[in-house]
């Protein structure tokens, strides 16, 4: 490779620091980050969750997912609930506030979609394949 500008390191993080600029400026009208919405996004597709599903679906370690449930607690937008069987177990469950953040977070980030989509045009639907696939971890050879 005789130019960074063609490693690919180079270009999926100038791609993520622009994506994430942006997602940063819409998200943070409402006081809310990019990982607090991929949290709150899960809760709202199914309430109760545990942290360990968190980490799991999101793909994040354990001290990052336990920040981010932290602040949100914090903010008042989840709450932590001992688990009805095991009582050792907590989950997390949207307050009103979390739930009324539903419809204009989800437009912010359709807003923020639709700006990628414009700005790729006809290779948005194949670069979103794409990077679903870079981001598998299951595509990656295995340690060395």
């Amino acid at each position: 490779m005789d130019r960074i500008e063609d490693c690919i390191s180079f270009l999926t993080g100038k791609a993520m620091q622009q994506v994430t600029r942006r997602a940063k400026e819409k998200l943070g009208v409402h006081g809310v980050t990019p990982v607090q919405y991929a949290v709150l996004k899960l809760l709202w597709g199914t309430d109760g969750l545990k942290a360990s599903d968190l980490v799991q679906r999101l793909r994040l370690d354990s001290a990052t997912i336990t920040g981010v449930v932290d602040r949100l607690e914090r903010d008042r937008l989840i709450e932590r609930r001992a688990d009805a069987e095991d009582r050792r177990v907590q989950r997390l469950f949207l307050t009103e506030a979390g739930s009324a953040l539903q419809r204009p977070l989800d437009a912010a980030m359709d807003d923020l979609n639709m700006e990628a989509d414009r700005a790729l045009g006809a290779d948005a639907t194949a670069l979103k394949g794409a990077l679903a696939r870079l981001g598998d971890p299951t595509n990656w050879p295995k340690g060395t």
